[in-house]
């Protein structure tokens, strides 16, 4: 049984360009496959291994000379495979590690409140909270949260035009969002932060970790989580819940 690990940080990393081939002869060197971002603001990546071959990865991004304590605050989600569920191992150079195109957008200096799993169900279920599905529409039709909002994106750069047309920071006093592992969440957030929104929250972790900490019996999620590897979706438990087909190049979503 392989180990996957989806990892991000929001986080200055002004020489990221020079950190790409010493993290992709790490990544080598463990015979780890799948994709890293690196950007001037952070990390993004999901990548699967043997266990040990993960361990080893995480102990050096966290703690190792490479990136000298600043993913100290790395957010983490471990689930399983069955089999290799990337084709090859890519170590890319981003302008962003998750595509909003918006240069005033800054989740290093502020970001939405942090609510943990356990929590999640009661702030949802809170009067006048409006909820948000920040991901693409094809995510969403695979599985969501009780009365969420679908804002229909095709791609996350979208968002923009949804916030602009959709919400009022002087109505929608309360807005609750999420999305798979809670990067898209982080910059949406400080997105509208930005905009004047004041109370805005975000599940933390994402639905990666929900799956993971909630029993199924007290769970409001619906359906299944899709996920940009070979497995293709997972649902409670993080179990792998659908048959894939061809290998993916194990892309994390950045847009």
């Amino acid at each position: 049984m392989l180990k996957v690990a989806a990892l991000y940080q929001f986080t200055p990393l002004p020489d990221f360009r020079a950190l790409r081939e010493p993290l992709r002869e790490l990544c080598a060197a463990h015979a780890i496959k799948g994709s890293i971002l690196l950007a001037a603001e952070g990390i993004n990546g999901t990548v699967a291994g043997t266990p040990r071959a993960i361990d080893a990865l995480v102990s050096e991004l966290q703690t190792g000379a490479l990136f000298s304590g600043r993913l100290n605050d790395l957010e983490l989600k471990f689930s399983q495979a069955s089999a290799m569920p990337f084709a090859r191992l890519k170590v890319r150079l981003k302008k962003e590690i998750v595509t909003l195109g918006d240069p005033a957008t800054d989740p290093t200096r502020a970001v939405g409140i942090y609510v943990d799993p356990q929590d999640w169900n009661e702030l949802i279920a809170t009067p006048d909270t409006i909820l948000l599905d920040v991901r693409n529409d094809f995510e969403v039709v695979m599985g969501s949260f009780e009365g969420a909002i679908d804002p229909q994106l095709a791609r996350f750069g979208q968002f923009k035009d949804f916030a602009a047309q959709e919400l009022d920071h002087r109505k929608h006093r309360r807005i609750a969002m999420y999305c798979t592992g809670g990067i898209r969440c982080e910059k949406a957030s400080s997105y509208l932060l930005s905009r004047g929104f004041k109370e805005v929250y975000h599940l933390k972790g994402g639905i990666l970790k929900y799956l993971e900490q909630i029993p199924e019996s007290e769970s409001r999620w619906r359906g299944e989580c899709f996920v940009f590897d070979d497995r293709i979706a997972l649902g409670h438990g993080l179990k792998e819940s659908r048959q894939a087909s061809p290998v993916m190049d194990g892309a994390p979503h950045d847009d």
